[in-house]
């Protein structure tokens, strides 16, 4: 959640970057949510994270993976229903990665950061079967300190790796292999960023990763493992686009390169969307409005495009609602075709 860390002299880079215009000239606009999910097990502080598998033979049948980060995973329908729950503690964020060998069969890979030792992080990994069963396949150990954000990655070759942004802001690459009877992990290297850290996103289309540095903004890293280790400013908080926290970060992929990344702007309970292939800002939104309950202090969110089904036709926008007061915290989604109409996009 919210913290008071200094903006270290990192920030003076990201001043140059995504200067489009403010929300003078391009206001924050509302998206109405579709539905909400049920709310998780834990109270207070406790929903954190949403991955989405899409099921290519009946879109409608897509799942949700979640994490409540007091008790462990969650599975939803895209009804917002609770399809199942896998107690691991507390695990923060979550990712997952279809078509992945786990035992010898192609499967849905699911990877969360286990942080139930606050001094060693370490990755949980599950399988997630159509029916929205969980399975526990075992841990991967990460690097020294507390795990936080993770986002996966497939490279090229079809090598799937983890990236473990410990709170320190700290990230490890972990190569994963999940073919055998027990997954293993290799930690390939290591990237830094100077303060906290959580929220991140790989595009397996131009092997660029994104990670959030909490109170300065959104970095650009190169993702392969053999690459330099130099982070990009991509987009900076500037209390005018993008406020802190810098929280959750996803990828709506477009083409062979194009698309958007939308990050949460938890200070202002919003979401800042710039274009990846030049980091242009180009407008704010917020989930509320036209009657449905709005979204505030978005931890983790995730965005999927394609056919969901009729109330998803071009994709799927998930968020963690800070304050579902009088329940505990849960997930709302709105569809990705109302957020664009919305932002002209």
């Amino acid at each position: 959640m919210r913290n008071l860390l200094l903006i270290t002299a990192a920030s003076a880079a990201l001043a140059a970057c995504a200067t489009g215009p403010g929300p003078d000239k391009s206001p924050t606009v509302n998206v109405a949510m579709v539905r909400e999910s049920d709310p998780v097990q834990s109270v207070d502080d406790a929903a954190d994270d949403p991955a989405i598998w899409r099921n290519a033979a009946a879109p409608s049948a897509s799942l949700i993976v979640a994490t409540d980060k007091k008790a462990g995973l969650v599975v939803y329908g895209l009804d917002g229903k609770r399809r199942d729950f896998k107690p691991a503690g507390r695990v923060n964020n979550v990712d997952l990665r279809d078509g992945v060998t786990i035992k010898g069969q192609p499967g849905v890979l699911v990877v969360a950061s286990d942080r139930n030792d606050p001094l060693n992080g370490a990755l949980a990994l599950f399988s997630l079967a159509p029916t929205g069963l969980l399975t526990e396949l075992g841990k991967v150990p990460g690097v020294a300190g507390e795990a936080y954000g993770l986002c996966m990655w497939r490279a090229p070759d079809k090598a799937v790796y983890a990236f473990l942004v410990m709170k320190d802001g700290t990230i490890a690459q972990v190569s994963l292999d999940a073919s055998g009877a027990t997954p293993t992990g290799k930690v390939v290297r290591t990237l830094k960023l100077a303060t906290q850290s959580e929220g991140c996103v790989a595009d397996d289309r131009t092997g660029k990763l994104y990670v959030g540095e909490e109170d300065v903004g959104v970095w650009r890293f190169d993702a392969a493992a053999d690459a330099p280790t130099t982070a990009t400013p991509f987009a900076k908080v500037d209390r005018i686009k993008q406020f802190d926290d810098v929280e959750g970060l996803a990828i709506a992929a477009e083409g062979a390169t194009g698309g958007w990344l939308i990050a949460s702007s938890q200070g202002d309970n919003a979401f800042a969307v710039y274009r990846l292939e030049d980091a242009t800002y180009v407008g704010r939104f917020r989930i509320g409005g036209e009657g449905s309950e709005s979204v505030q202090e978005t931890d983790g969110l995730e965005l999927a495009v394609g056919d969901f089904g009729p109330d998803f036709p071009g994709g799927i926008f998930v968020a963690q609602d800070g304050d579902n007061r009088p329940d505990p915290q849960n997930f709302k989604l709105t569809s990705w075709n109302r957020i664009k109409a919305a932002l002209g996009l």
